[in-house]
């Protein structure tokens, strides 16, 4: 037999072969292994079947408590198109009721160059309303309408919050009436620069706050007032950022506003920036945390005190100041007229001085 035949004589026994295996192996049923056997249970049952779950959670409680408390707000103002031809527009935003005489609380952007302000409760009925006062660096501000006996939310102390703590976000959303919405308490303590005016104290959340939800209330799990939604981080890629006034930051001002339809603050006369590792290492600094002085008001306490600029404060009438959020806080919780005393670095040296507190200018 030539070597041409005994080639193609085993390429075909070759195939016939895997045609066979091919055939035969589905309807071979594997041997079953011994491990198989002994780990097979047939008394198996899921565990704690008959064992309710945890469960999350029920908002429903918290929302029936608050919503009658938050009304929509609306505010008539006049703008101008891209030719100078004014028109009326309307914008939409939140507020709640903080007593039952018909106080509402909301943010100052809401009702900020309003020619007429309208406030529609839960129940239905809409009133016209009358600015109280206003705050711009608080972005906060009380109006009031003619009623009585109205529902009127709970403040709450927002000290006690934690992060990773329940809260709900209830506001008019996109104007389309009051809607609630669920998170927790992301962080606390933060500030956020809004167009220039920095806001302090803020308790950040997942809730979704959406537009026309600013003035509404973000409340914790006993439908407590923690905070007054303002505002949030909108860019892509960012969700979940944003950010409430904490109650405890908003009251005094609150207060403030109803009772002498203003509120004055204690001014220093310095601009600053906070120093961290970073900040002290480029501009040669001795310390690595503190409030940099970089800009100095001619005739301000500051400067009657002897301080200049690059000088670092690292306490503020008996505070310790770590950054700048710190300086702020030290200040307005300090009174008009107040002495307090000051320590800062300047260069190597630690010193001491004292200031007088006057009322900030209103410009």
């Amino acid at each position: 037999m030539s070597k041409k035949y005994i080639l193609v004589l085993i390429v075909l026994i070759v195939v016939g072969l895997s045609i066979g295996i091919w055939a035969i192996a589905p309807t071979s049923s594997p041997p079953q292994s011994d491990s198989t056997a002994q780990h097979t249970n047939p008394d198996w049952t899921f565990p704690l079947e008959n064992e309710p779950a945890t469960p999350l959670p029920d908002f429903r409680p918290v929302v029936a408590e608050v919503m009658p408390s938050v009304v929509s707000v609306t505010t008539e103002i006049v703008v101008s198109d891209f030719f100078g031809r004014q028109y009326t527009d309307y914008v939409s935003g939140s507020g709640m009721l903080i007593d039952d005489k018909g106080y509402i609380a909301t943010n100052n952007h809401v009702v900020e160059d309003a020619q007429s302000i309208y406030v529609e409760l839960v129940d239905g009925r809409t009133f016209s309303a009358d600015i109280v006062g206003t705050d711009s660096l608080s972005d906060l501000a009380v109006i009031k309408i003619d009623a009585t006996n109205l529902p009127y939310a709970y403040w709450g102390d927002s000290s006690l919050l934690s992060v990773g703590e329940w809260v709900l976000a209830i506001g008019n959303a996109l104007g389309e009436g009051i809607r609630a919405t669920e998170g927790i308490v992301s962080r606390l303590n933060v500030s956020v620069n809004v167009g220039g005016n920095v806001l302090y104290g803020l308790v950040e959340t997942t809730a979704p706050i959406n537009p026309g939800n600013s003035g509404g209330p973000l409340v914790n799990m006993s439908g407590e007032v923690v905070g007054i939604t303002s505002v949030k981080i909108v860019a892509s890629a960012v969700e979940g950022m944003g950010y409430a006034i904490s109650s405890n930051e908003a009251k005094p001002i609150i207060e403030s506003l109803i009772r002498y339809g203003r509120v004055t603050y204690p001014w220093l006369g310095v601009g600053v920036d906070t120093v961290t590792p970073y900040v002290a290492k480029t501009r040669g600094l001795s310390v690595d945390r503190g409030a940099l002085i970089v800009q100095l008001v001619a005739n301000s306490p500051a400067e009657a005190a002897g301080l200049k600029v690059d000088d670092v404060i690292i306490r503020f009438g008996g505070q310790e100041i770590s950054n700048t959020a710190d300086l702020v806080r030290a200040i307005r919780t300090s009174q008009i007229g107040e002495e307090v005393e000051i320590v800062f670095v300047r260069g190597e040296d630690t010193r001491t001085t004292s200031a007088r507190l006057i009322e900030r200018p209103s410009s």
